[in-house]
This record gives C-alpha cells, sequence and structure tokens, in this order.
C-alpha cells in the first residue's frame, strides 16, 4: 500500500505541473492576443469543483476540479471540450477566439505543446546542472548482458558485450540502443573475447512487444553488499565486498546463475568459494527454503566502472535541450509500434505511467520522468485529432491555406467526434492496465 501511495502521489504532482504548465501557455498566449479567458482550471470539473475563485475585475475564474483526468482553460468564442453552443449562438465579439485573425488563433493552439516542449528542456537542463549525467558503458559491463528469448531468436547471446548497430558505436544501454538494435542490418557484439556480427531480421520489436519480456538486462556479477543479520550468509562469515564465483563446484559468474544454482540447492548445505581481496576462499552455507542466502548485492554502479558529465549552469541548458530533442525523437520512433497489434496490447492507461514512477521518492527520478512526460504530453497533443490542439491546429492551418474558414457546425461534430475517439483511446489504455493487474 504504501508502494502505491508513493507511486500515485508523484503521478498526480507531476501530471498537475504538466496541465498547469500547458495550459498557462494558451492561457498567456490568449490574453497575449486580448482574447477572454473564461476558466482556468486544474483536474476537471463536471458538476461541481473542489475550490474556485475569481479576482475581483477579472474576466477569468480559476479552480481545482475533482476529476484528475488533466485540466482546461475556457476560452470565449471558442468550439472546445465545454461544447458552450450558445456562447457561439451569439454574434462575434472583439475579445472572443474566433474573432481573432488565423495566425494568432494557431500561436494560441499551439501555445500549451510549446510551453511542454520548454518545461522538459528546462527541466533535463536543471537535472544535469544538479545530478551532473553519470551513465554506465556497454563497453564497461564486462560480463555482458543477459537477453529475452526474442532477442535469443535474432541471435544474441546471454554475455555478449554490445559493441555497433551497423557502424555506430553503442554507448550506453537504453531506448535509444534498442531502436538502433532493431533499426540495424548487423550488430556487432563482443563474445568470448572477439568481435561477432549479426545480420538481424526485420520483426526484432514486434517480437519484443508480442513476448513482452524486454530486450536485454545488465549481468551483474554476485559481490556481496550487506549480510543480513542472523541469515545463512552472515553465519557462513560472508562480509560486504565478497565475490561468489562458484556454488558446489559449478561455476556462477553473474547472480542470475547463483540463483538458479541456489533454488536447486533448497534446504540443503553448499560449497560457496568467493573471492576476498583477491584470494580464492570457500566456506560452507545453508540454503534456506526459498533459495536465498540473506544478503544484499552490490548495484551496478558498484560494480562496473561508470562516467560522470559534470555541468556548469550555462553549459546545462544546451544538454537539456539536446538530451530534450532526442527523448522526442525517440518517442516519434517508438510510436509507430503502437499501431501493430502487439504495440496496441502494450498500451497502458495511468497505471501503467505510474509504475514508471520509483518506488521511493527520488527527486532525479521524479524530475526526469516529469521531463519524459512533459515530451509525451506536447507530442500526443499536437496529433491531428479533433479535441486534441493538434485537431485546432489542422483546421488553422487549411483556413490558412485555403483562406476559408470551416463552418462552425463541422467544428461542433469534429469536436464530438475527437472526444469520443479520445474517452475510447482512455477506458482502451486503462482497461488493459485492469487487465494485466488481474493476470498478472
Amino acid at each position: 500500500m504504501e508502494t502505491f501511495l508513493i507511486k500515485a502521489l508523484q503521478l498526480i504532482l507531476s501530471l498537475s505541473i504538466l496541465v498547469l504548465v500547458h495550459e498557462f501557455g494558451h492561457y498567456i498566449f490568449a490574453r497575449m492576443f486580448k482574447i477572454r479567458v473564461e476558466k482556468f482550471y486544474l483536474f476537471f470539473d463536471a458538476w461541481f469543483a473542489l475550490f474556485r475563485y475569481k479576482p475581483k475585475n477579472s474576466d477569468t475564474e480559476y479552480g481545482i476540479g475533482w476529476l484528475p483526468l488533466g485540466g482546461y482553460v475556457k476560452i470565449s468564442g471558442m468550439i472546445d471540450e465545454s461544447m458552450d453552443k450558445n456562447q457561439m449562438a451569439q454574434p462575434p465579439q472583439p475579445w472572443e477566439f474566433r474573432s481573432k485573425p488565423a495566425g494568432q488563433r494557431l500561436l494560441v493552439m499551439i501555445a500549451g505543446v510549446l510551453f511542454n516542449l520548454l518545461l522538459a528542456f528546462f527541466i533535463f537542463s536543471m537535472v544535469l546542472f544538479t545530478w551532473n549525467d553519470t551513465y554506465l558503458p556497454l563497453k564497461n559491463v564486462t560480463q555482458g548482458m543477459e537477453f529475452s528469448q526474442a532477442a535469443h531468436r535474432a541471435g544474441f547471446q546471454d554475455g555478449d558485450i554490445l559493441l555497433r548497430a551497423d557502424n555506430k558505436e553503442l554507448d550506453r544501454f537504453g531506448v535509444r540502443t534498442l531502436l538502433d538494435v532493431a533499426d540495424a542490418e548487423k550488430v556487432t557484439v563482443l563474445r568470448n573475447g572477439k568481435e561477432v556480427v549479426l545480420t538481424m531480421q526485420e520483426g526484432l520489436m514486434e517480437n519484443l512487444l508480442k513476448d513482452k519480456e524486454g530486450f536485454a538486462a545488465y549481468r551483474i556479477p554476485t559481490v556481496v553488499h550487506e549480510t543480513m543479520k542472523g541469515s545463512a550468509a552472515e553465519r557462513a562469515g560472508l562480509l560486504s565486498g565478497d565475490s561468489i564465483v562458484r556454488v558446489n563446484g559449478m561455476v556462477t559468474p553473474v547472480f542470475s546463475d547463483l540463483r538458479t544454482a541456489l533454488n536447486n540447492h533448497r534446504n540443503q548445505e553448499v560449497m560457496l568459494d568467493y573471492y576476498r581481496n583477491g584470494s580464492l576462499q570457500t566456506t560452507s552455507v545453508n540454503v534456506d527454503s526459498a533459495g536465498t542466502l540473506g544478503f544484499s548485492l552490490r548495484n551496478l554502479y558498484q560494480v562496473y566502472q561508470t562516467v560522470t558529465v559534470s555541468y556548469g549552469f550555462f553549459k546545462s541548458f544546451p544538454a537539456g535541450i539536446k538530451l530534450g530533442i532526442q527523448t522526442l525523437k525517440d518517442y516519434v520512433a517508438q510510436f509507430k509500434y503502437v499501431f501493430t497489434k502487439a504495440g496496441a496490447s502494450s498500451l497502458g492507461g495511468f497505471g501503467a505511467i505510474g509504475n514508471l514512477f520509483p518506488a521511493q521518492w527520488n527527486w532525479q527520478a521524479f524530475w526526469m520522468m516529469t521531463a519524459f512526460l512533459s515530451v509525451i504530453l506536447a507530442f500526443m497533443n499536437i496529433l491531428p485529432i479533433p479535441a486534441l490542439d493538434g485537431g485546432h491546429v489542422m483546421f488553422l492551418i487549411y483556413e490558412v491555406i485555403t483562406r476559408r474558414k470551416p463552418s462552425e457546425k463541422f467544428m461542433e461534430y469534429a469536436q464530438v467526434a475527437g472526444m469520443i475517439l479520445l474517452i475510447g483511446l482512455v477506458l482502451y489504455a486503462n482497461g488493459m492496465d485492469v487487465v494485466r493487474a488481474i493476470f498478472k
């Protein structure tokens, strides 16, 4: 329950920041062009609001709704989710959205997306400035990777060290690495000290989505971080820094090998070979019924040599912008897989998004995830779907090119169609969360 609450709180805080910034973009540009903004709300206020306030001599009511699915600004003379047909039936007024030139209306509509991108750039910059950029080069992962079944079928073997996708050097593991591998004709790996070139077949990404196992994970050597009080590991004399390499003579170079060996010897006494300060030692230990010894493992950054790139305040901004643009490119590159059968079945709603946040509060992780979601929100909102900013932009571009304004009746129908589509997608995505929670 505590983990759920921590993730839920991070999700709500993150989305609140993103929604406020997005809607403020629309608001500030509308006010810049002297367009009246009637409401500025965080969350939706269907039937009632948790909080509302209208300053004296102000046209705008500010508030917090009860339905945390987003937020909105109600702009006078605009066909939006409020579907205020009474207002639209009245003669146009100078302060209304519909009375302004197409160029101004276009800027108002893209302002939310622009502000989300600027927010992402700023957050990425400040994260780099505050915490620097510490990463683990793939070439330093001396034990290589453990690959999923789909990756095995593509020719990868556990222990392979990823080197190049075609002629592109693979520096760090992440989404970009997977996309490079999936799009490559040949991938070069280091296997048993020798370079091996794998010829890639089409469909790797689709197979990964279908299997839902991911592509690969780091292989971590079994180096003891800390033994639990009263555990078998403590009784056997294991200490922090000990590196376990064999169980009953069977070589266990990485933790997954050790785990398999211990599972095969539950409730039994085994002989462990381990290195301490470069010296090979042996001890006997009793494996419990769960196949564990009672110690925590040193993490990747404690075992392998990392690289840290530091950024001063001013240098952090171009680096943050570059990271934001690369994040956007990577997300756009992945988006095409949404339209495959395997990709559609992998869609998730608020539950899936919440699970992206760490189980324990970590400000660096929180801000990185918020910046990532800000990029996604910007991209999703600019899609040419009626009821989204991109739908309004599409019709405005049509108006600029043809010098013909779509009729208000057409815009109403398009808005309704777009809202039905979006509600359907939200229900489907969150329904998939429920299905996965039930059948996991």
